[in-house]
């Protein structure tokens, strides 16, 4: 089960605000499975912009939640956490579909999968946001940990 914070939770992401599109992990099993949760407020900067008549979470932004959340189940898999001379890396994304619209108020459950073993360094993971139940978004990705130059 395994549930964390947000303190956890900053232990195992480099990203900070605006950019930390997690707030709370629910379940997380290393080597198998995660399930986060990500509140939309209407005070994300984002929503200004996208739409200021009908606000709705940018689908490029429910990817990266995704992706955070596929990186904390990676460090807890690895049993690390991010630091100053590594960073995790968004290497790909393919089958991405969105559903319905994401908007303030919506709570994003964020559940990733493992898709089999680590292979050459990048790590394969099935996901899903959804919303009450409903998917609003899928798809699957890809990621990596690469030394930073000169770090």
């Amino acid at each position: 089960m395994n549930p964390m914070d947000i303190r956890a939770i900053l232990e195992h992401l480099p990203h900070r605000y605006p950019m930390l599109l997690v707030d709370r992990v629910l379940a997380v099993e290393p080597g198998s499975s995660i399930h986060a949760l990500k509140n939309v407020s209407v005070n994300e900067p984002f929503f200004t912009g996208h739409f200021p008549h009908h606000p709705v979470m940018p689908g490029v932004l429910i990817l990266e939640a995704l992706a955070q959340a596929a990186a904390i189940l990676s460090f807890k898999t690895l049993g690390s956490k991010p630091d100053e001379k590594s960073v995790y890396y968004f290497v790909g994304i393919d089958d991405a579909r969105f559903k319905r619209p994401v908007s303030p108020g919506d709570q994003l459950h964020l559940h990733v999968t493992m898709d089999g073993p680590v292979r050459r360094g990048l790590w394969k993971f099935r996901a899903e946001a959804r919303v009450d139940g409903a998917l609003a978004t899928e798809a699957v990705l890809m990621c990596t940990v690469r030394a930073i130059a000169g770090a």
